[in-house]
């Protein structure tokens, strides 16, 4: 099933140059696109306080995420769909392995802390970008479709563990947010 999906939604790249360039640039920028618009959320004039907490959890979500990912990578040796054929990739090689999406893990990081920390309308915001972004991984043939869910969850664990771990008004957040 994870072949058969993956071929699918390859399927289309390398057939229509709009959509093709469309893909590569949400591929390449999305994840810069989304840390600059959490970067942004910390001069928020209203709930300044609570806005500033979130983005410091995103940040360390994000970062949490892409630890586990690092350690996930030294077990797990999945080569990349176009190496094994059954992707025709649009964008250059990447030099690791496949399984997880580094790129799912950073989107669904973020998005899932605006979530969790009740700014709903901003999540889904993100996590509409977090899709996109995880769907254009498989499109340009770098990843199979069980890679970015694999990375979805290890962003939205690590976005579940921050939650848990990082609370609002102790005095390291109080220090953090204040900066600025």
């Amino acid at each position: 099933m994870d072949r058969t999906i993956t071929e699918w939604i390859n399927t289309f790249a390398d057939k229509y140059a709009p959509l093709d360039m469309f893909m590569i640039g949400v591929t390449s920028l999305g994840v810069p696109i989304l840390v600059l618009l959490v970067m942004v959320q910390w001069w928020d004039r209203y709930g300044r306080q609570r806005a500033r907490h979130t983005c410091i959890a995103a940040g360390l979500s994000f970062l949490i995420g892409l630890g586990i990912n690092q350690i996930i990578l030294l077990l797990v040796h999945r080569i990349r769909p176009y190496d094994a054929g059954i992707s025709h990739l649009i964008i250059s090689p990447s030099a690791d392995w496949s399984f997880p999406s580094d790129h799912a893990t950073a989107t669904f990081a973020i998005a899932t802390t605006f979530l969790l920390r009740g700014y709903t309308l901003r999540g889904l915001s993100l996590l509409l970008g977090a899709l996109l972004v995880s769907f254009s991984r498989v499109y340009v043939g770098t990843h199979y479709f069980t890679d970015v869910v694999g990375g979805a969850m290890t962003g939205v664990f690590a976005a579940i563990f921050i939650r848990a771990t990082y609370w609002e008004g102790t005095r390291f957040d109080n220090a953090i947010t204040r900066i600025f």
